[in-house]
């Protein structure tokens, strides 16, 4: 962290005036802000806020429209009629071919914020959603051949990326204090983009049919123009971040990175996969039309996506381990109400099952993200950190950067493995439909996954004492 910014003079001050905070200036292709201390609170309170609040604001609309384009075609799919040739099995391979390079696009655009600056790639990220939107509005219609929506489907999982890259910017714009209540707004305002896109489906289905999937295309080309604009003329660059290679290596080697990202895929996996999977569901197993199906889609995402800030917040109070553990154990009860539901075929329970899943999905997100800074901060203590209270405040505080470090490297390799549940959940429902015809099988594996969750968040962060995760986060 640097130190708080100086006041400029003369031309300094100008430059300020004209292109943006104190310590600012135009810098190649965009402005960059040369100091910055969230942590000093004069800074904080007479420029930072401000400066910080509005580059969150326009990092989460750049996040919600890139979550948007991501989960696209769990959308297209509903307009897709018996006039395209594709079964249900390929319209879930064309779902979780997004999602693969969503989740796989994750770890680049990690470290591309401090390879470009957080503006700048905001700028990108958002003009690259683009070419698949462009491309989607141009091949979407009867006769295209099932490769053509394979290649089209890939490119939407740019959007898949731009979560990571948009809490990694965050991330350095705000003080310590106030950080879990900021990646919370942007978290969730992101996540959003599912259930929107998915009303906007609704909307088009109910006002055109279900043979203009164009019409939805073309409402999100001018929010992609609108969202990569609004970024270039309002956004900042923070000079100060660098990649920081060394604690990326370090989470890499760290069992605790694998471990949370293990228990990422019961959480945000699944809040990702049953929103691509979702309302195809409905459509393949309880034969509902498009417009049935769309109006059922959007509710559980969007409970989802508001409830992740509470989840953090549980964790603070009660220990994440703790929200966790108990989180993990109502998701399997929730499953065995789909099973039953299933087996019933009884489309009400269902859709409590299924509501109920979204919903503990987005607690899960939260109180597993706010582990992470928990767990690097206890074991750079346990390694060489003097315990706090014992009169070594800089030994203390030394070790509190080397968590932060470590955490803040993880938290982009964590999100990237924990998407690839996603991919998980749409293969495991493709194999089900497509070898008994209804997605039993897939539910009972869902099952098992969320007992070895359970079992996990207890052996390792809640059976010992020692554990590295103390009971409140």
């Amino acid at each position: 962290m640097t130190a708080a910014t100086a006041a400029p003079d003369g031309a300094q001050k100008n430059a300020a005036q004209k292109n943006g905070p104190p310590g600012s200036r135009t810098h190649g292709t965009g402005r960059w802000i040369e100091k910055w201390d969230p942590e000093d609170e004069t800074f904080w309170r007479e420029t930072g806020e401000r400066v910080a609040h509005r580059n969150l604001l326009l990092s989460v609309f750049s996040e919600h429209i890139g979550f948007s384009v991501w989960t696209l075609w769990s959308v297209l799919v509903l307009f897709m009629g018996p006039e395209y040739g594709i079964d249900p099995a390929g319209k879930f391979l064309l779902i979780s071919a997004a999602t693969l390079v969503g989740a796989v696009a994750r770890v680049p655009y990690t470290f591309a914020v401090a390879r470009f600056g957080g503006r700048n790639w905001t700028v990108i990220s958002a003009s690259l959603l683009l070419i698949p939107t462009v491309a989607a509005l141009v091949v979407t219609e009867p006769g295209t051949s099932y490769a053509t929506f394979m290649a089209v489907a890939l490119l939407t999982g740019v959007g898949g990326g731009n979560f990571a890259s948009s809490m990694t910017n965050i991330n350095s714009f705000f003080p310590l204090r106030r950080k879990g209540w900021a990646l919370g707004v942007n978290a969730g305002g992101g996540n959003i983009g599912v259930p929107v896109v998915q009303l906007a489906g609704l909307g088009v289905i109910a006002a055109a049919g279900a043979g203009h999937p164009r019409v939805l295309l073309g409402i999100y080309v001018p929010l992609i123009v609108a969202a990569a604009v609004c970024s270039a003329r309002w956004m900042d660059n923070l000079a100060p971040v660098r990649n920081d290679t060394g604690a990326a290596r370090e989470a890499l080697r760290d069992p605790h990175t694998w471990i949370m990202s293990f228990l990422y895929i019961g959480t945000f996996g699944s809040f990702i996969g049953y929103s691509f999977a979702f309302g195809l569901v409905l459509q393949t197993q309880f034969a509902r039309t498009p417009l049935e199906a769309a109006s059922l889609t959007f509710l559980g995402p969007l409970l989802g996506s508001l409830v992740r800030p509470v989840g953090g917040q549980l964790a603070d109070r009660f220990g994440g381990a703790r929200i966790t553990l108990w989180n993990f154990a109502a998701m399997g009860a929730a499953t065995l109400v789909v099973v039953a539901a299933s087996l019933r075929e009884s489309l009400p329970f269902f859709l409590a099952g299924f509501t109920a899943l979204f919903v503990l999905s987005g607690l899960g997100n939260g109180s597993t993200y706010k582990m992470i800074p928990a767990i690097f901060h206890a074991r750079a203590l346990a390694g060489g950190g003097s315990p706090v209270g014992d009169g070594r405040d800089g030994a203390a505080e030394d070790a509190a950067a080397v968590g932060r470090r470590r955490s803040g490297a993880a938290m982009g390799l964590i999100g990237a493995v924990g998407a690839l549940g996603g991919l998980g959940i749409n293969l495991a429902f493709r194999q089900s439909f497509e070898t008994v015809g209804t997605g039993t099988a897939a539910y009972l594996t869902f099952l098992g996954f969320y007992a070895v969750c359970c079992a996990v968040t207890w052996a390792v962060y809640l059976r010992r004492p020692s554990a590295p995760v103390p009971a409140p986060a």
